[in-house]
């Protein structure tokens, strides 16, 4: 084997294979990019057919030329195409070309984001980036954040300190020494019945359990039911329980509703309570001198979860998990004498794994600090905008044409409807979209019946591919209704 090509370093032969490896890369990436479609690939059947023919790991390998000929042939041809202004199913962005080329920067590095000496500037940028959002989000000078995978991992980091914050604090039990107190089986955790999965998942992977998340009703505008939450938590102080937190969800998943962070903060002084904000989607309008009084009250809470990956339109995965008070990283803080050293910290080596359940992990702040400064405050600002407008108006066409249900006014970007045919009309009209005509939209359902939806995160979208969409939707329809006749 010629190890003089494996890694990228300070000789020329290892450069001029680097500069080959991406060129080539590029090259076919901008060639695959040959349609206007968001899917023309394979159906889930054939793909798999398609991708088992090919020996994974073979006994000998082959230049990379070769196996880029079967990435192009084989794997490009069957992505989807996020940028697409016909993808419009779920909160995944396209990714922003600036922020692609940072993915380039921190793939080729490759820093890892636990100990200072493995991340030296990569660490500064994100501490300078953390202190930025923090400030954006008006949290404080007590506060502090980390950069995380996904909402998922943020919203578990901010119910585990949620935990250990109110065991310590409220019941004065040190969790993290102790385990979870006698009475753990007792706590309630309160979010609306449209907030992310995660919040069970989170209760589980805690050792409360699913029966510890009470599913708090939605109002007629889909936000969690105020009136509902001062019940439901009256009800189990009454039944010996022990209300502990709300998670208020800032832009659900299908609706985009945000729910009111203000009531919901009261309540939470009233009942001493931890208020965690899963602003994965909402948390964008921030940037929107237009919208951002929709999400008045963020600053009030305890922590927060923002996604980049969606209104932000930078590449997967890309969030952060913010907390107005930084002592409410205790939990996550040891020290191991091979990584993250009391002396080092006591010199002023920040070491950022004593704030996240990971370990290694990725230099994604370094998509935000390009990002923010490529495109500015006015620049995102005219992003969210777009993409909320075309909200609102496919949903003004939707809602003017008898033939369509709709659910609620779009918050953000989002707009849930259905043909008024039957639930099984309604998911053909997805599968059609995407394997005959290369339109991606999503499916849910409400009051158990199938809805369509479409999520708008691509501010190149305008009334013509709104229009157009409706126009198949309608095709579809007259031509599945003609079969039905025969």
């Amino acid at each position: 084997m010629n190890f003089d090509d494996l890694l990228l370093v300070n000789n020329t032969k290892s450069k001029q294979y680097y500069k080959d490896v991406i060129e080539k890369t590029s090259l076919a990436i901008i060639n695959s990019f040959n349609t206007s479609l968001a899917y023309k690939g394979l159906s889930p059947q054939a793909l798999k057919k398609e991708l088992n023919q090919i020996d994974i790991l073979p006994e000998n390998g082959e230049s990379f030329d070769e196996v880029l000929k079967k990435v192009v042939s084989k794997i490009m041809p069957n992505f989807l195409y996020t940028s697409s202004k016909g993808y419009m199913a779920h909160l995944h962005s396209p990714a922003l070309i600036e922020s692609i080329a940072s993915e380039l920067i921190i793939s080729t590095f490759n820093q890892s984001m636990d100990s200072w000496d493995q991340s030296p500037v990569a660490t500064e940028i994100e501490l300078l980036v953390i202190q930025m959002l923090t400030k954006l989000y008006g949290l404080g000078d007590q506060s502090d954040g980390v950069f995380t995978s996904g909402g998922s991992q943020s919203n578990f980091s901010g119910l585990m300190c949620a935990r250990d914050w109110y065991c310590n604090t409220v019941l004065n039990h040190d969790v993290k020494k102790k385990g979870l107190p006698s009475n753990y089986h007792k706590f309630r955790i309160y979010t609306s019945q449209l907030s992310h999965f995660s919040v069970e998942k989170t209760a589980h992977i805690l050792g409360l359990g699913y029966d510890a998340v009470r599913k708090v009703p939605v109002d007629d505008k889909l936000k969690m039911d105020i009136s509902m939450l001062k019940i439901m938590i009256n009800e189990d102080l009454a039944k010996g329980l022990i209300p502990m937190a709300v998670v208020a969800t800032l832009g659900t998943t299908d609706y985009g509703s945000i729910d009111d962070v203000v009531s919901i903060r009261d309540i939470c002084d009233e009942h001493s309570m931890y208020l965690h904000s899963d602003a994965a989607y909402g948390g964008a309008l921030i940037l929107s001198e237009k919208y951002k009084d929709r999400i008045k009250g963020i600053e009030l809470s305890d922590s927060i979860t923002i996604d980049f990956h969606k209104m932000f339109l930078l590449p997967i995965s890309c969030s952060a998990f913010l907390v107005k008070d930084k002592d409410l990283f205790t939990p996550y803080q040891l020290h191991a004498d091979y990584l993250n050293r009391e002396e080092d910290e006591e010199e002023g080596y920040t070491n950022l794994v004593g704030k996240s359940i990971q370990t290694t992990r990725r230099f994604d702040a370094l998509k935000v600090w390009i990002s923010f400064q490529t495109q500015g405050k006015n620049g995102y600002a005219t992003i969210i905008d777009k993409c909320i407008s075309n909200a609102n108006t496919l949903y003004n066409m939707l809602d003017l044409a008898d033939v369509y249900e709709t659910i609620v006014e779009p918050e953000l970007s989002s707009v849930v409807f259905k043909h008024r045919g039957s639930d099984k009309l309604n998911k053909k009209i997805r599968k059609i979209l995407l394997h005959e005509n290369g339109l991606v939209i999503g499916q849910t359902s409400f009051n158990d019946k199938v809805y369509l939806k479409c999520t708008l995160l691509n501010p190149l979208v305008t009334n013509y591919e709104l229009l157009h969409l409706i126009k198949k939707i309608n095709e579809i329809v007259i031509e599945e209704t003609k079969k039905l006749k025969k």
